[in-house]
């Protein structure tokens, strides 16, 4: 075993209201004296892990007891072990982890005495020390101190599903069963963090969490990541596999295979990975595990004879999930003596501490305090802090090959520690770096843009930051005529544009407009150049180029078959090519289709649900471009053309687009004193107008009766006032008008 000498502390507090909300992320040394009768310690040194609330008290801690347990533990210890000057009662103290409450009056004579509950009662093989901590003499702090848990006695897995299928509800079980997180803590979606997320029910970062089991007397170290189910955060799917040997494969027993949980089979194929059916949801009435797992067998081509059938929700089958998580998935390579090489799956940035990296150790080991490397991006950093998620961070001084923790090196620059990028020692590197990740290919960009200018450089730190936990976010900086400066981003897909908007006005405290969101169409110009462009500001003028390609996919749709009219008639008007279709079951239909991506980009899942009364799913994936009649739709007010509004749409929708959005903005831009054009423009051709007639003064209002001449003499000149006032005025849009009418673009396009 490769470096089994580091000792690790878990906590548990008994009583003492305070303590409630501690953080375990603190470590201080105390002189330990060692009993008389005591073995020698355990290299390097034992450690105190405190909460960081009684930091400055420490001195009122004192060292009461240190005994010697052999392995295993004996279940309980011996009455004569508790300190003499406080009746208390300990239970099966042998818990790999403890929960502890207070009993008032019980046992404790008049004072009130104390039982510790454990979580579980095990006896377990790993060496341990038990020390009795007292803090002014009333209440107690029992630490295990386990010896550092082998490589053969690791499990890295994730779980992986379609949306709402449970995985997170799951999640908490498991966290909950080994004792990771304590009831009183406890609370639903606890890996969520984000507000977000909670609000929405649906997962958008994965999280990890480290667990510890205990079976046949082993003790086993589990490191779960929790991954999200949407079609659009795919991307932390694929990097949480690559941190994995094993995956979770969760189905809603009552549902069955969706469009998203085939594409999450896909990914753990391709990593290599030991899949786990799961049936979940087996307590609703509706629930059919037997189908279900034939189901799966039959589309998947994966073995559900022995698939496990769980309720998350109920707390049902949660240890035969264990059970199988040890028996199934195989333990990380143990590779401890190689030089250093941990790949970065995830980070963040910390105001107070920096960038904070989470990483899984392919080979070798880190110690606090070591000079580390980033091969990516040539920086090297003191390793001022190393630990592990449980789910909270809790410090250690080492971790090895195969364990998954986290960072701090006083990282300021965001650039510096890349997802994908891998960390190695400064003095011993390693030869070369671990191959990452496939590079995130945007399929949706928009533009973003303050509302006050002056916000616009916490914008740009902003998405910087944003980066750095989103690996998939891209965005460059743009200027538009009508909204200042901004930037041109891109997503992954419509709700990974709606997550990042929210959390940059969350998060950031930010006012935002978003233009209409556009795809990334091929341009082929007259002089043999191919140029991308997502803007369509940019475009080429009609005679520089020669034909435009834009980005198609392939959607697959789930259905029941009472829904498969509606569904291909929806594909059907948004230009799709119909591939071909397959009853997977008697009852339910997967429909393949190929449509441009700028098809997708406005209502189409929405209408999905809607014409399958929620029942349909849907996954698509990028085949490649393909030239079609495309045309560049501007749109001029007052005969000035209004970039911002510019949108490329097929040429058989130019019309209609340019019908609608003419008409919402002359309800929405205010009338003048000169009469304002609104047109929608193929190139110089007008294809839609609506004319906003002008603020008039009433010039015959004076004039009663009399000879008409002097009548037109005054309308004559007022219409050339009128038209000396058009030529040299400007029309003011108003921001509102552009948010409705992009609005509009998002819902007509």
């Amino acid at each position: 075993m490769g470096g089994a000498a580091s000792a690790e502390v878990i906590v548990s507090v008994a009583g003492l209201d305070r303590l409630k909300k501690e953080n375990r992320g603190t470590k201080l040394q105390f002189p330990i004296k060692w009993d008389e009768h005591a073995a020698e310690p355990p290299s390097p040194a034992l450690f105190l892990c405190v909460p960081r609330a009684l930091e400055k008290e420490k001195s009122r801690f004192s060292l009461s007891s240190v005994l010697p347990v052999p392995a295993p533990c004996p279940p309980l210890l011996p009455r004569s072990a508790v300190p003499p000057f406080r009746r208390t009662k300990l239970t099966a103290t042998t818990a790999a982890t403890v929960a502890a409450s207070r009993e008032e009056g019980e046992e404790g004579g008049g004072q009130g005495g104390k039982r510790i509950k454990p979580v579980f009662s095990s006896e377990f093989s790993a060496p341990c020390l038990i020390i009795f901590v007292i803090y002014d003499f009333t209440d107690i702090i029992i630490l295990f101190v386990i010896a550092q848990v082998p490589v053969a006695n690791i499990r890295n897995f994730c779980i992986i599903a379609h949306i709402d299928h449970g995985k997170s509800t799951l999640a908490d079980n498991l966290l909950q069963l080994t004792g990771t997180i304590q009831k009183r803590e406890m609370k639903e979606q606890f890996l969520d963090t984000m507000d977000l997320e909670r609000e929405r029910g649906i997962t958008i970062k994965l999280q990890a969490a480290r667990m510890r089991f205990v079976l046949d007397k082993e003790v086993y170290c589990l490191n779960l990541i929790d991954t999200p189910g949407h079609v659009d955060f795919s991307y932390e799917v694929s990097r949480s596999l690559a941190a994995c040997e094993g995956a979770l494969l969760v189905v809603d027993a009552s549902q069955g295979v969706e469009a998203q949980t085939l594409a999450n089979v896909y990914l753990a194929l391709e990593n290599n990975l030991e899949i786990i059916p799961v049936l979940n949801k087996i307590d609703l009435p509706g629930a059919e595990p037997i189908r279900v797992a034939k189901e799966m067998e039959e589309i998947i081509g994966l073995d559900c004879s022995d698939a496990i059938q769980c309720s998350a929700k109920e707390g049902i089958g949660i240890t035969e999930i264990l059970h199988a998580i040890i028996q199934k998935i195989p333990p990380p390579k143990d590779s401890a003596r190689s030089p250093l090489r941990a790949l970065i799956f995830d980070s963040y940035y910390d105001p107070y501490r920096g960038v904070i990296v989470y990483f899984r150790i392919i080979d070798g080991t880190i110690k606090k305090g070591d000079k580390i490397y980033f091969m990516a991006s040539g920086k090297d950093y003191i390793a001022d802090e190393i630990g592990v998620l449980s789910p909270g961070q809790l410090q250690v001084d080492e971790l090895y090959s195969g364990e998954v923790g986290y960072l701090s090196a006083s990282i300021r620059s965001v650039a510096d520690a890349r997802v994908g990028d891998t960390i190695t020692h400064f003095a011993r590197r390693a030869e070369q770096s671990l191959p990452g990740y496939a590079e995130a290919t945007p399929m949706v960009f928009c533009g973003l843009f303050p509302v006050d200018a002056d916000q616009f450089p916490e914008l740009r730190d902003a998405l910087e930051k944003l980066q750095l936990n989103d690996a998939a976010l891209q965005f460059e900086p743009e200027t538009s005529s009508a909204m200042g400066f901004g930037f041109r981003c891109g997503f992954l897909g419509l709700l990974h544009m709606e997550i990042v908007q929210e959390r940059l006005e969350r998060e950031y405290n930010l006012t935002l407009i978003t233009t209409a969101p556009s795809v990334v169409y091929r341009v082929n110009c007259v002089n043999g150049d191919t140029i991308e462009c997502s803007n369509p500001s940019l475009l080429p003028e009609p005679g520089k180029r020669n034909s435009i390609e834009e980005p198609f996919v392939k959607i697959e749709m789930l259905t029941p078959k009472d829904y498969i009219g509606p569904l291909m008639e929806l594909a059907q008007e948004r230009r799709g090519i119909f591939r071909e279709m397959n009853y997977i079951t008697e009852g339910r239909a997967s429909i393949i289709y190929e449509l441009p991506l700028a098809e997708m980009v406005g209502d189409f899942f929405d209408q999905l649900k809607s014409r399958s009364k929620g029942y349909a799913s849907m996954e698509y994936s990028f085949v490649g471009y393909r030239e079609n009649d495309l045309v560049k739709l501007d749109i001029q007010i007052n005969g000035e053309p209004v970039e911002p509004l510019a949108t490329i749409v097929h040429k058989d929708k130019a019309y209609t687009v340019g019908r609608a959005l003419t008409m919402k903005l002359k309800e929405l831009i205010p009338r003048h004193m000169f009469k304002v054009p609104i047109q929608a423009c193929i190139g110089s051709r007008v294809i839609a107008s609506e004319s906003l007639s002008a603020v008039r003064k009433d010039v015959l209002s004076k004039c009663y009766g009399g000879d008409i001449t002097r009548k037109k003499k005054l309308l004559k000149k007022q219409a050339e006032g009128k038209k000396r006032m058009k030529a040299i005025g400007k029309v003011e849009v108003p921001q509102e008008a552009f948010m409705a009418v992009l609005r509009l673009e998002k819902e007509v396009i």
